[in-house]
């Protein structure tokens, strides 16, 4: 228990440092909650971190999400070395921007959301998969189309696809644009 103890410090240590928007005792209290989570879990992954499943069970438990492809979206934005595991460190500083980002971070955030492919635009066909999944729950009179492509107006460059600068003048232009394409931060509670 005392290694455990002196590596959870060290932990600490360094995440109070990365993970900027918590202080060392929330630090401390996310890595707790981390861990119990895993052991509840009790599946293969648990000695490393979070599956996908288990991720998702968290986002909707905790967040209320309830998009799939969204919360799978965010799944790979907090998986940052691309192993299909959610580690404690990506869990701490993926919360950290989650939960207390600065507009300019929470912008980053949702666009590699948004940037299905990971090619850095958004293109009209990414923005149509998660619109048709926000849009189309709403009966109404409209055609999702229109809705569409009322968004591609952002597209300030008209290239027929959204770049980080686009989204950006967007957002600051208009601070509920960030979750344009489907809600991807945590609601107000």
């Amino acid at each position: 228990a005392a290694m455990n103890r002196k590596r959870l410090q060290q932990l600490v240590d360094s995440l109070g440092r990365s993970a900027k928007h918590f202080n060392k005792s929330e630090v401390e209290c996310l890595i707790k909650l981390f861990d119990t989570l895993v052991a509840e879990s009790s599946n293969r992954f648990a000695a490393v971190g979070f599956d996908r499943n288990m991720f998702r069970d968290t986002l909707h438990r905790a967040f209320g999400m309830t998009d799939d492809m969204i919360m799978d979206r965010v799944f790979r934005t907090f998986d940052r070395d691309n192993d299909s595991c959610i580690s404690v460190v990506e869990w701490v500083e993926g919360l950290s921007v989650f939960l207390r980002g600065t507009l300019e971070e929470r912008m980053k955030y949702c666009f590699e959301v948004y940037d299905l492919n990971g090619d850095g635009y958004i293109s009209r066909e990414e923005m149509f998969q998660m619109l048709k999944n926000s849009l189309l729950k709403q009966p109404s009179e409209e055609d999702p189309d229109e809705g569409i492509k009322d968004l591609v107006d952002i597209d300030y460059d008209h290239d027929g696809k959204l770049s980080f600068m686009d989204f950006e003048k967007a957002v600051r232009d208009e601070n509920l644009l960030l979750e344009a394409f489907g809600p991807c931060l945590p609601d107000i509670k």
